[in-house]
């Protein structure tokens, strides 16, 4: 089972802010990543439901930007490099909003490549994706501005890198990125 460095810095995170202290909760995890899945799963007392649009080692099959569950179902999503691949990523940022309890947690995670958010839906031609959006299944370049777009569906946002999270020895000692952010939006 490979662990990315994004995956390793998430579990930091996740376990530095407490995100599974006080348990029981209720966890939705958007395109599982084997490896956190399988820690999420071991957690006593974490209710863990994992989705995804065509990957069958999810639970269920679902579609981020029409989430079949109840407004204000999960105390904490779990969202890592999907929403550049989501044509409608606002109204999957939406679907989640819907979705997450008052006072509940998501941490969403993007490439952040560019300046400023670009974006064109008319291309697609996977070498043009490639070359305008870095890889042949992305639909667009996120800039720093990303932030908007969670503050927009209502969410209060913080923005997280690995020296927010552990010292520079420690970075180094378990290989982290020095540039993945994660977003820690509260509803």
């Amino acid at each position: 089972m490979t662990s990315l460095q994004r995956h390793r810095l998430s579990w930091l995170l996740i376990n530095q802010v407490g995100l599974l202290d006080k348990l029981p909760k209720k966890m939705l995890h958007i395109a599982p990543e084997q490896s956190l899945s399988s820690r999420f799963l071991d957690v006593s007392g974490l209710e863990y439901i994992s989705i995804d649009l065509s990957d069958s080692s999810a639970m269920s099959k679902m579609d981020i930007t029409a989430l079949e569950f109840l407004e204000n179902t999960f105390d904490i999503i779990y969202c890592s490099h999907v929403l550049e691949h989501v044509p409608d990523d606002h109204r999957a940022i939406e679907e989640i909003w819907r979705v997450l309890k008052v006072n509940g947690f998501a941490l969403i995670m993007v490439p952040i490549t560019a300046d400023h958010t670009y974006e064109d839906l008319s291309v697609t031609d996977p070498l043009e994706r490639e070359r305008l959006f870095g890889q042949h299944d992305h639909l667009r370049r996120y800039g720093p501005d990303f932030i908007q777009r969670l503050e927009n569906a209502g969410f209060k946002s913080t923005m997280y890198e690995a020296k927010n999270i552990v010292n520079a020895d420690e970075i180094a000692q378990q290989g982290l990125p020095e540039f993945e952010y994660i977003y820690l939006c509260k509803k």
